[in-house]
C-alpha cells in the first residue's frame, strides 16, 4: 500500500502533506528529525491519510494537493474539525 498524508505541526500549527509506502515508520521519522524538511516544526500529529495500491496513483494525489489550491481546500473543508486539533 501507498499512503498520502498530512500531518499539523503543534509548533506553528501549518499543514505538511507527503507520500509514502510506510505511514507508520514516516510519520516516527518526521517527529524524531530526521526529515530534513518538517525537523523545525516537530512534533506533529497526523490528521488525515488516504491509501492507494499503485505508487502513481499515492504521487498524483500528493501532487495535486501540493500544487492545486483548489484540492487542497476541498481536503481542508471535509476536515474542518480535524484541523482545530
Amino acid at each position: 500500500m501507498f499512503y498520502v498524508y498530512v500531518l499539523k505541526s503543534l509548533k506553528d500549527k501549518l499543514l505538511y502533506t507527503g507520500s509514502t509506502n510506510d505511514l507508520r515508520r514516516r510519520f516516527k521519522e518526521h517527529n524524531s528529525g530526521k526529515i530534513y524538511s518538517t525537523r523545525l516544526r516537530k512534533p506533529f500529529i497526523l490528521i488525515y491519510y488516504e491509501a492507494y495500491n499503485d505508487e502513481k496513483d499515492a504521487r498524483m494525489r500528493e501532487h495535486n494537493l501540493k500544487l492545486r489550491s483548489r484540492a487542497f481546500a476541498q481536503l481542508k473543508k471535509r476536515m474542518e474539525r480535524s484541523l482545530r486539533a
